[in-house]
């Protein structure tokens, strides 16, 4: 079971790359309106396609990061017993 703190920020970067990706797609339509050629069309689909996929993969490494730090919080909370 994900910890509450793993799933917010899960939850979190999700959202983030939604954000990001729906500003692509406006910039995306402003510069085809303001695009004379087809070539000028072209490319700023290209280049949301690019911001799109920058988004995932920023979202997958987000989603890695907090599976390593529920990893790591794991290991420090085992108990170390002394003798005496």
């Amino acid at each position: 079971m994900q910890t509450a703190n793993a799933k917010i920020s899960n939850m979190a970067s999700a959202a983030r790359e939604h954000m990001t990706i729906c500003k692509a797609k406006v910039e995306e339509k402003v510069e085809k309106a303001a695009a004379r050629t087809q070539e000028e069309k072209e490319m700023a689909k290209e280049r949301r396609k690019a911001k799109e996929a920058q988004a995932k993969m920023e979202l997958h490494q987000a989603k890695a990061r907090h599976a390593a730090e529920k990893s790591s919080a794991k290991r420090t909370h085992h108990h170390c017993f002394l003798s005496e």
